[in-house]
């Protein structure tokens, strides 16, 4: 039976890139090693991250001034890294609270300098993508969250700032185009839209780096890895080398308008189906909706159908559609690599079952 990833994450890959990666963790180039077992330090490894470098330059069409690196931790690891290089004590972040994670990174920054959070979404359970806040000529930076997973919202316009922005990108990355510019610090967990779990994107300008006062172990600063193009230590070799193979399928399937095109369409299915169905009903704003995850819920007369839905989805090959516990219902993961088929056999499900059951 196809099955259909709809998972948060780790969650769907490009199916010729997890070929590629297969043949690499067997025997890679041809060599008899694995990718695994080859020196991060060889003339291997070094092609693969620099191929990766280049490629995100070019994808994201980043300017002169802008670093990548590849670390590991996740984005939760950022949450406290970022404030820690860039605040110092006596200085003013600005957040926005948008959801589960980015209440985690306002959390961690208040260790290292003051957080005046600027809006919240969280009296109304964070469905919707607070607006028109005056942002502070003052604060070092401001932090957003551009795509909220457990609550399906996503900020499809990043504000005009007088400052910085710094950006948890983690479920939305090279999903769609976006001005690098405007953006004094990006992170992403890979397991979204670009590799497997294992390894982060930062993305970092480099005149936001060397301002804060205190010490900064080796493996914290931004700065040694800029320096030792991600190479201070052991990189974390494979989740490189397959965000490095999923940049070229992105590349090859028209880049970030491309992904953006194919994001649109896929969203339009789904959502689409959930406004015309009685059975099922959307959890946020029309105007928040994330393309990337699609939270829905049963009408309130037919609550008692979402465990028999959900039994169906997943006898019917859908795997991982049961939504978060902070919302519930149901959540559809719809990331770059998740076909349009997929998205419509969910549909005709839905579709199918009000048939059955409305």
């Amino acid at each position: 039976m196809k099955k259909h990833n709809f998972s948060a994450g780790p969650a769907i890959l490009p199916a010729s890139v997890l070929k590629e990666a297969g043949k690499a963790a067997v025997n890679y180039e041809g060599m008899g090693l694995s990718l695994l077992e080859l020196s991060h330090r060889g003339p291997e490894f070094t092609a693969i991250i620099e191929e990766a470098n280049a490629l995100m330059k070019e994808i994201i069409g980043l300017p002169d001034g802008y670093q990548v690196l590849w670390l590991s931790g996740g984005a939760s690891t950022q949450f406290f890294m970022a404030p820690m290089n860039l605040l110092n004590s006596d200085e003013t972040a600005a957040y926005v609270d948008t959801g589960t994670w980015a209440n985690k990174a306002i959390k961690e920054a208040k260790g290292f300098g003051n957080v005046e959070v600027l809006a919240s979404s969280k009296e109304k359970n964070y469905s919707f993508i607070p607006k028109g806040y005056k942002i502070p000529k003052t604060a070092k930076y401001l932090h957003l969250t551009s795509n909220n997973t457990i609550f399906g919202t996503q900020l499809h316009k990043f504000p005009k700032s007088p400052v910085p922005l710094v950006c948890d990108m983690s479920s939305d990355f090279l999903s769609r185009p976006f001005d690098p510019t405007q953006f004094g610090l990006i992170y992403a967990g890979a397991q979204k839209n670009l590799g497997p779990a294992g390894t982060t994107v930062v993305i970092v300008r480099e005149d936001m780096l060397g301002s804060v006062q205190r010490y900064l172990p080796s493996m914290l600063d931004y700065r040694t890895f800029v320096a030792e193009n991600s190479l201070y230590n052991t990189p974390p070799v494979f989740p490189i080398y397959v965000s490095m193979l999923t940049l070229r399928w992105i590349k090859k399937n028209g880049g970030l308008k491309g992904m953006q095109r194919r994001n649109k369409t896929k969203g339009a299915v789904l959502y689409q189906e959930i406004d015309r169905n009685p059975l099922f009903k959307g959890t946020t704003a029309v105007e928040d909706r994330s393309l990337m995850n699609v939270c829905f819920v049963m009408e309130e007369k037919y609550a008692a159908l979402e465990k028999e839905f959900l039994k169906e989805t997943e006898a019917n090959g859908m795997v991982g559609l049961k939504g978060h516990r902070s919302v519930g219902g149901f959540r559809a993961s719809i990331y770059n690599a998740m076909p349009k088929s997929s998205v419509q056999a969910l549909a005709d499900l839905m579709q199918d079952f009000a048939k059955r059951k409305g």
